[in-house]
C-alpha cells in the first residue's frame, strides 16, 4: 500500500513541482471528490448558521449550535485513533463519507416539511460531529495510503489544506447567493448531493488490501499509549498545544460572523457569504505557496509567524468598521492560520511512528476541531456579555502570545527532533524542519 520514501523521485519544477502528489492515481481521485464535497459542506455551514440566527437572534444559541457539532470531536476523536489504526482507512472513509449525506439529506427534508426547529438542528449536528471525530483523523492518516510517506507527503498535505480551505471561498459565496433566492433546505440538499463525488472517487481507487493491525490489547490501552508518546516527546506536545490554544481562542470566531453581518455592518446573507469566503482567499494562497515548497525547511518559524499573523489578523478585524479593510484582515486570518495548521500537520506526519500515527493524528484532529467547542462556547459567551468584536479581539491577543510563546521553544524542540529524522534517514533538509540548521556539517542558505 505505501510507496518506498526514499525511491528515487524524478526533479520537477514550476506548475509540476507544485502539483507533484497528482503523479498518484488515488491521490487525483481523493482531490477531485474533496473539492465537489468540500464546496457544499460549507454551503451547508453558512446556510445553517444564518437560519440559527434568523430563527434565534441569540449569540449564545449560534455558539451552542457550534458546540454540538464539535463537541463529538472532542469526546471521540482519540479512541478514534485506535479504531484508524486498527482498520482500513479505505472502508471507513467510505462509511462516513454515506454517513455524512444522509445527515446533510436528512436536515434538507425536515427543513423544507418545516418541521426542524433549534434543539433539532443542534440533535442532527452533534450527529454529524460525531461522523466526523472518525472521518477527520482517517482523512489526515489516509494520505500517507495515497502517496506514501516519502518526498510527496509534505505536498500532498499542502494541496489538501489548499482544498479543504479554498472551497470555502466558492461554497459560502454561492450559500449567499442561494439564501437570497431560495431556501436553506435547497443549501442542505446540494451538500447532501456533493458527498456522491467523494464516494465514487473513494470506490474508484485501487488500493492494496490492508491487513487488521489490531494488537490483541485492549482499545483504552493503546490510546493511552498514543497519548503517552505524543505528550512525551517534546516537538508534537508543543505543536499540539499551539493548535489548540489557536482553534480555542481565534478559530471559533467564525461562529460569530452573522452577528457582524446583520450588526455590525448592517447587511443580510450576501454580506455573510462575503465574510466566511474572503479567508479561502488567503488560505489558497498559503495553500500554494506550502505545495511550492520542496522540503519542510524553517516550517518551525512558519508555524510561529501564521498563529501571530492569524490573530493580529483577528485583532484588526475586531476593531474595523470599514469593511474593506474587515475583509483584508480576514484575507490574512485565512493565510496565517493555514500556513500554522498544514506545517503543523506536515511536521507531525513525518515524525511520528507509523504504527501510532492513526492516534497522533487524531490528537491533531481534536486539538484543532475537538477544542473548537469550547471556543463556540466561549466566543458566544463573551459575545452576548461584551459583544462580538471584543470577543474575536481577546482571541487574537492569546493567538498571538501562543506563536511567541512557541517560537521560544524552537531551538530545543530541533535538538529533540533532529535524532528521529536520523533514525528515519529523511534527507537532511527536513531535519531541520523546526528550525534553524546550525547543526549540519553544510546547512542550507534558506535558515
Amino acid at each position: 500500500m505505501f510507496e518506498n520514501p526514499h525511491s528515487a523521485v524524478p526533479e520537477l519544477s514550476g506548475l509540476r513541482s507544485i502539483l507533484r502528489a497528482f503523479r498518484h492515481r488515488n491521490f487525483r481521485f481523493y482531490f477531485s471528490g474533496q473539492c465537489i464535497s468540500l464546496v457544499g459542506t460549507w454551503i451547508q455551514g453558512v446556510a445553517l448558521g444564518w437560519t440559527v440566527y434568523q430563527m434565534t437572534h441569540s449569540a449564545f444559541l449560534l455558539g451552542l449550535v457550534g458546540f454540538a457539532g464539535q463537541f463529538p470531536l472532542f469526546l471521540f476523536t482519540s479512541l478514534a485513533g485506535v479504531f484508524v489504526d486498527r482498520y482500513s482507512r479505505h472502508r471507513t472513509l467510505v462509511i462516513t463519507q454515506t454517513l455524512s449525506m444522509l445527515q446533510a439529506l436528512l436536515l434538507a427534508a425536515l427543513t423544507y416539511a418545516h418541521h426542524l426547529d433549534v434543539w433539532g438542528i443542534i440533535a442532527l449536528n452533534a450527529f454529524a460531529g460525531t461522523i466526523l471525530a472518525v472521518d477527520m483523523p482517517c482523512r489526515q492518516a489516509f494520505l500517507v495510503d495515497l502517496v506514501g510517506h516519502g518526498p510527496d507527503l509534505p505536498n500532498a498535505i499542502a494541496l489538501n489544506s489548499f482544498t479543504v480551505h479554498s472551497s470555502r471561498i466558492l461554497g459560502p459565496a454561492i450559500a449567499g447567493l442561494l439564501l437570497v433566492t431560495v431556501s436553506p433546505a435547497f443549501c442542505f440538499l446540494l451538500n447532501g448531493l456533493s458527498y456522491i463525488a467523494v464516494i465514487v472517487a473513494l470506490l474508484a481507487m485501487r488500493l492494496a488490501r490492508a491487513t487488521p493491525q489490531a494488537s490483541g490489547r485492549r482499545a483504552h490501552h493503546e490510546l493511552l499509549e498514543g497519548v503517552r508518546y505524543a505528550w512525551g516527546f517534546a516537538p508534537i506536545r508543543a505543536i499540539l498545544c499551539l493548535v489548540a490554544l489557536v482553534s480555542l481562542t481565534g478559530a471559533s470566531y467564525a461562529v460569530l460572523m452573522p452577528i457582524f453581518a446583520a450588526q455590525v455592518f448592517h447587511g443580510g446573507s450576501h454580506v455573510l457569504g462575503y465574510l466566511m469566503a474572503v479567508p479561502g482567499l488567503g488560505a489558497m494562497t498559503a495553500g500554494i505557496y506550502l505545495a511550492s515548497r520542496k522540503s519542510v525547511l524553517g516550517s518551525g518559524i512558519r508555524i510561529a509567524l501564521g498563529a501571530v499573523v492569524f490573530g493580529v489578523s483577528l485583532l484588526v478585524f475586531s476593531q474595523s468598521r470599514w469593511m474593506p479593510l474587515s475583509l483584508a484582515a480576514l484575507v490574512f486570518a485565512g493565510l496565517g492560520i493555514v500556513t500554522q495548521m498544514a506545517l503543523s500537520n506536515t511536521i507531525l506526519q513525518t515524525l511520528v511512528d507509523h504504527d501510532k500515527r492513526g492516534r497522533v493524528m487524531s490528537l491533531f484532529t481534536m486539538a484543532f476541531m475537538g477544542m473548537a467547542p469550547f471556543g463556540s462556547i466561549l466566543a458566544g459567551t463573551l459575545a452576548s456579555r461584551f459583544g462580538a468584536p471584543q470577543a474575536v479581539a481577546v482571541g487574537g491577543v492569546l493567538c498571538v502570545a501562543g506563536g511567541f510563546v512557541f517560537a521560544l521553544q524552537l531551538p530545543a524542540l530541533r535538538n529533540a527532533a533532529l535524532p528521529i529524522y536520523r533514525k528515519k534517514g529523511i534527507v537532511p533538509e527536513i531535519a531541520t524542519g523546526l528550525g534553524a540548521a546550525s547543526e549540519l556539517s553544510n546547512p542550507p542558505e534558506e535558515i
